[in-house]
């Protein structure tokens, strides 16, 4: 899945917390926002206060209407693991962020789990 693929089904699975997420459709939006966060800020500062105050508003609003599908693309990622998407909560236990990283980086697991297929319909190691 490409770079506007993934953040095209970020937005489109808005509240889609069921299936499985590959890498790629959780990485690739990641970085989306980081980039859009970056370019904001760095708008807000050089314009100065007037209009900066502006772009402070459409970075609220942004994070606003992304905290949703953040959250569906991140359940639906643990799936790909054969975890429940309640794991997500693991994370708030200090330094256990850590285990839910390597299990957002790691390949999911080959073929079909209890969550559904692979998102490619494929049963091989694959890129993904």
């Amino acid at each position: 899945m490409g770079f506007v693929d993934a953040v095209k089904a970020f937005y489109a699975n808005y509240f889609n917390f069921s299936g499985r997420a590959l890498r790629s459709e959780y990485w690739w939006p990641q970085l989306f926002f980081i980039l859009l966060y970056i370019l904001m800020f760095a708008a807000a500062a050089l314009l100065g206060e007037s209009i900066g105050g502006i772009f402070a508003l459409i970075i609220m609003l942004v994070m606003l209407a992304s905290i949703i599908p953040g959250i569906a693309v991140t359940v639906r990622r643990l799936h790909d693991h054969d975890k429940s998407g309640w794991f997500i909560l693991i994370g708030l236990i200090p330094f256990a962020g850590f285990y839910l990283l390597y299990l957002y980086i790691i390949e999911g697991t080959i073929g079909p789990n209890r969550f559904g297929p692979h998102p490619l319909g494929q049963n091989t190691n694959v890129f993904n």
